[in-house]
């Protein structure tokens, strides 16, 4: 899948994920941190695409008929439980070794996952659309945020919902997600992260709002160290926050 000129492929990010991909399916290794965010992530998404097209979410199967790309799928850590919710998935990374990690894991588990390497504008180019948009902890990590949100936005239909989810750019975030996560405890590679490339939630609103999504709710992540589990926390969005919104 050919890019347009341009980009929201940042090289040196795409690098970074690619040298540690064998790790993806590992809950006790590199993407760690990840696989105890997933169930939040699963059921903050789950829930609210089940109130806003009125499914059941007790159902075996409550996305069933609905088309959803996972934009910076990664290994597919989101798309394979998307895909055993009914959804039909489709998964975009610009690493072509995340989305052959990606690829081999869903053939392993039996499941059906349309896996594409490129980017959202190169979708988005060639007027895909679809229900549902996740872009989870994707969005600090590409070279042109502007581009990448408007291309997000681009790629739903009408009265589709997009999720998003990423780090406030306050001091907190940085104490917390780079020094503490990255350098104190060695949860992440030390440079997964740079602050100057966080978002406040204002920010994304703003250029979500121009682009044709109104957004619904945002919502703080926190960690409970003593738990060793994330929560959902509404009035803490001093670090990490998820939202999502209705395309007009």
């Amino acid at each position: 899948m050919a890019d347009p000129v341009s980009s929201t492929i940042d090289a040196a990010e795409v690098e970074r994920f690619s040298r540690i991909a064998d790790e993806w399916w590992d809950p006790s290794g590199k993407f760690g941190p990840l696989h105890r965010l997933n169930p939040v992530r699963i059921g903050y998404v789950r829930d609210r695409i089940a109130n806003h097209w009125q499914r059941d979410t007790q159902s075996t199967a409550p996305l069933q008929g609905l088309r959803l790309l996972d934009v910076g799928c990664g290994g597919g850590l989101l798309s394979e439980p998307m895909a055993r919710l009914g959804a039909g998935v489709t998964g975009v990374d610009a690493s072509a070794r995340n989305i052959a990690i990606a690829e081999h894991h869903a053939l392993r588990q039996g499941l059906t996952i349309d896996y594409r390497q490129g980017a959202a504008e190169s979708l988005a180019s060639m007027r895909a659309q679809f229900d549902v948009v996740l872009a989870l902890e994707i969005v600090e990590h590409v070279a042109d945020v502007d581009l990448f949100l408007t291309s997000c936005v681009q790629l739903l239909k009408p009265n589709g919902l997009l999720f998003l989810s990423t780090l406030n750019r306050t001091a907190k975030a940085w104490a917390l997600a780079i020094a503490g996560a990255e350098y104190v405890l060695g949860w992440l590679p030390r440079g997964t992260h740079d602050w100057r490339k966080f978002l406040r939630p204002a920010e994304v609103v703003r250029t979500l709002g121009a682009a044709g999504v109104d957004v619904q709710e945002i919502v703080g992540v926190t960690y409970n160290p003593l738990a060793r589990a994330w929560a959902i926390d509404r009035r803490d969005l001093d670090v990490n926050y998820m939202l999502y919104g209705v395309s007009s």
